[in-house]
């Protein structure tokens, strides 16, 4: 099955792609994506603070504002942060420059940020079956 956008009422829906066997949804591509000065760092690894993050990303331009996500309970790091540039080009350097460079041992994975919608809250299904021909919703 390939991935499809459906538009209903002005508002578009993302559906699912399967491929060998696993569900997974994705997300808009680079070119479909408007540049921004915000950039999604995922695959940090645990020892990274904010002034690492910002040494890292600062020789393409002007960092504005570093910040690495922290569970609540433990105050570990959840392994993803954002950077934000003076300039949507300075970001966009970035992105294509640290995107699958490894940075303290794992691979980054960089893409813009998107916005995030206030009051309207993002749900991912659960499925299970996947692989044997059939999809179920759970809880």
């Amino acid at each position: 099955m390939k991935g499809s956008l459906i538009q209903i009422s002005r508002r578009v829906i993302r559906l699912p792609n399967i491929l060998n066997g696993r569900l997974y949804f994705s997300h808009p591509s680079a070119s479909s994506q408007p540049p921004n000065n915000k950039l999604f760092v995922a695959g940090l690894s645990w020892s990274v603070d904010e002034k690492s993050l910002n040494d890292a990303f600062s020789s393409f331009g002007q960092v504005t504002e570093v910040r690495i996500m922290y569970d609540k309970e433990t105050g570990r790091s959840r392994g993803f942060g954002f950077v934000h540039f003076s300039k949507d080009d300075e970001a966009s350097c970035a992105k294509d420059a640290m995107d699958g460079k490894a940075f303290l041992g794992r691979p980054l994975r960089v893409s813009f940020a998107l916005e995030k919608v206030r009051g309207a809250p993002v749900v991912v299904p659960r499925l299970t079956g996947i692989g044997n021909g059939e999809i179920n919703k759970t809880r």
